[in-house]
C-alpha cells in the first residue's frame, strides 16, 4: 500500500541529488497507485515540486492544487495547502507589480498559525510568501532552522533569506547567505548562487573578489542543463561590469556582447544588458553608439529603471557636448523623488549650466550637490566656475579637493591634477614642488595624443626649473 511518508522519502532522496525527473516520476506513479485520500496528500507534494520552479511553475502548481481539492475538498484547509496558496497568491501579485493589492490573509500571514506550524515544509512556504509579498523582516523573523528542512530546500532557504536581507539594504548579510546557499547546493544552482553573491560584491566595489566568484561559477557550467543559456547571459553581464570597473574595457565589451547574444538566443533583450553596453561604449569613447544603447535601455526600462537610463543618457549627451538635451534628461531624473543619486544628478545639471555659460546657476546647483554629498563632480564644476571668474585660490581649493576625494587614476582624479597644475601655472608657481607633483601625476595618465600632454610637460619643466633653482640643482 502506498503511503504519503514512504513516497515522500523517495522523492526527497531524488531531490537531494538534483534528480527532478526521478522525483516527479516517483510522485506521479505513487499518485496513480494510491487510494484517494493518499492521492490528494501526494498531489499537495506535487504542488510543492512545481513551486520550486518559481514563476514558470505557477500554472502547474495551480493544477496540482486544484487536483488535490477535487480528490479531497476538505484538503483546502490543510496547513500545507494554505501555505502553498499563500505563496501562489504572493507570486502572482508580485509578478503584476501590485503588492498593495495582496489578499488580506497575506498581510496577516506572519501572525497566523501557519507561521508556527509544526511542519517545516509549511513554514518554508509561509516564508516564501512573506518574502514575495514584500515583508522581508517578517520572513527573516520566521523560526525555521535549515536542519529541519530536507536538503533540496536548505540552500533555497538561505537564498530567500539573502533576498530578504538585500531588500532591507543589508548587502553584507545577504552576500554571506548566498555564499552559504552556494555551499549547500551544487551544479548550476551553485553557479547561480555564486553569481548572486558576486553581484552584491560588485555593487560593494569588491571587484577582484566578484571576479573570483564569477570564475568559480563559470567552471560549473557543463552545457547539459536546459537553463544554462540565460544564466550564462547573466554571468556575462556581471563579468562585463567587473571588467569595466577593473579597467578592462575591451574585455568588458566582449563580455557584454556575449550577454546580448545569449539573451537573443534564450530570452528577451533586457534593460540591464543594454545599459551596460552603453556604459562600456561610453568608456571606450564611442559616445554615439553609447547613446543608442542607452536609448534601447530606456525603451526596455520599467518605471523603476527609467531614471537610471535617463541619467546615463544625460551624461552621454553631456559628453557629446549637447548640454541642452542632457539637461532635459537630467531634469526628468530629478523629478523622481526616490532616485538614490540625486546629488550626482545635480552635479551633472550644474555641468550643463556651466557649458551653457550660466555661471551663477552652475555655481548654485554645484554647491547644492556638494552639500548633498556629490563631492567630486560638484567640486570640478565649482573649480571651473571659480577659474572663469579668475578666483584662482578658490579654484585651486576645489581642484585639490577633487584630487583628495576621487579614486586614483579615475577621470576626475586626472582632471583635478591637470587643473590644479594649470591654476598654479597661472599663479606663477608659488609652490613649484606641488605644481610639479600635480603635473607629473596627470601626465602619467594622459595620452600623448591629448592636448594636455604638451601643456603638462611644459608645467613639469617650468616647475622643475624653479625647484632646481631653489635647491641648486635640477631634478631629473
Amino acid at each position: 500500500m502506498i503511503s504519503v511518508d514512504a513516497a515522500w522519502e523517495q522523492v526527497k532522496e531524488a531531490l537531494s541529488s538534483d534528480d527532478y525527473v526521478g522525483a516527479f516520476d516517483t510522485l506521479e506513479q505513487a499518485i496513480t497507485q494510491a487510494r484517494p485520500p493518499v492521492q490528494a496528500e501526494l498531489a499537495l507534494r506535487l504542488a510543492h515540486l512545481h513551486s520550486l520552479y518559481g514563476e514558470s511553475g505557477q500554472a502547474d502548481l495551480r493544477r496540482a492544487l486544484d487536483g488535490a481539492y477535487e480528490l479531497l475538498p476538505e484538503l483546502r484547509q490543510a496547513p500545507l495547502a494554505r501555505a502553498l496558496e499563500a505563496e501562489y497568491a504572493a507570486r502572482g501579485a508580485a509578478g503584476q507589480g501590485t503588492p498593495a493589492a495582496l489578499p488580506v490573509s497575506l498581510s496577516q500571514l506572519a501572525q497566523s498559525e501557519l507561521a508556527q506550524d509544526a511542519d517545516p515544509l509549511v513554514r518554508y512556504h509561509v516564508l516564501c510568501a512573506l518574502a514575495l509579498s514584500e515583508q522581508p523582516q517578517a520572513a527573516l523573523d520566521m523560526d525555521l532552522p535549515a536542519a529541519e528542512l530536507p536538503p533540496h530546500l536548505r540552500w533555497r532557504l538561505r537564498s530567500w533569506q539573502a533576498d530578504a536581507h538585500e531588500a532591507l539594504g543589508q548587502s553584507q548579510d545577504a552576500a554571506l547567505l548566498y555564499a552559504e546557499a552556494a555551499h549547500l547546493t551544487s551544479g548550476l544552482n551553485r553557479a547561480v548562487m555564486l553569481q548572486e553573491q558576486a553581484a552584491l560584491l560588485l555593487h560593494q566595489g569588491e571587484f577582484a573578489e566578484a571576479e573570483r566568484l564569477l570564475e568559480r561559477a563559470r567552471a560549473l557550467y557543463t552545457g547539459q542543463h536546459p537553463d544554462e543559456g540565460l544564466n550564462l547571459a547573466t554571468w556575462s553581464y556581471l563579468m562585463a561590469q567587473v571588467q569595466l570597473n577593473l579597467g578592462q574595457a575591451e574585455a568588458a565589451q566582449e563580455s557584454i556582447r556575449e550577454a546580448a547574444r545569449l539573451e537573443g538566443l534564450h530570452g528577451d533583450p533586457s534593460y540591464g544588458v543594454a545599459l551596460v553596453q552603453g556604459q562600456v561604449l561610453s568608456h571606450l569613447g564611442r559616445l554615439d553608439e553609447a547613446l543608442t544603447a542607452f536609448g534601447q535601455a530606456l525603451a526596455r526600462a520599467t518605471d523603476a529603471d527609467r531614471p537610471y537610463a535617463n541619467h546615463e543618457m544625460g551624461v552621454a549627451l553631456l559628453d557629446l557636448d549637447r548640454p541642452v538635451e542632457a539637461r532635459e534628461k537630467l531634469e526628468e531624473v530629478l523629478a523622481v523623488a526616490e532616485y538614490p543619486f540625486h546629488p550626482e544628478v545635480l552635479a551633472d545639471v550644474a555641468e550643463c549650466d556651466y557649458r551653457l555659460g550660466r555661471l551663477p546657476e552652475a555655481q548654485l546647483t554645484a554647491e547644492q550637490a556638494l552639500a548633498q554629498g556629490a563631492v567630486v563632480p560638484a567640486s570640478v564644476v565649482l573649480g571651473n566656475v571659480a577659474l572663469d571668474y579668475y578666483r584662482l585660490d578658490e579654484a585651486l581649493e576645489h581642484y585639490e579637493r577633487v584630487v583628495r576625494e576621487a579614486a586614483p587614476g579615475s577621470r576626475d582624479w586626472v582632471i583635478g591634477h591637470q587643473m590644479a597644475a594649470d591654476v598654479m601655472a597661472q599663479q606663477n608657481f608659488p609652490h613649484p614642488a606641488a605644481a610639479y607633483a600635480h603635473a607629473q601625476q596627470a601626465l602619467e595618465h594622459t595620452p600623448e595624443s591629448d592636448d594636455w600632454y604638451i601643456t603638462l610637460q611644459d608645467y613639469l619643466t617650468r616647475a622643475g626649473a624653479l625647484m632646481g633653482g631653489s635647491s641648486g640643482r635640477m631634478l631629473n
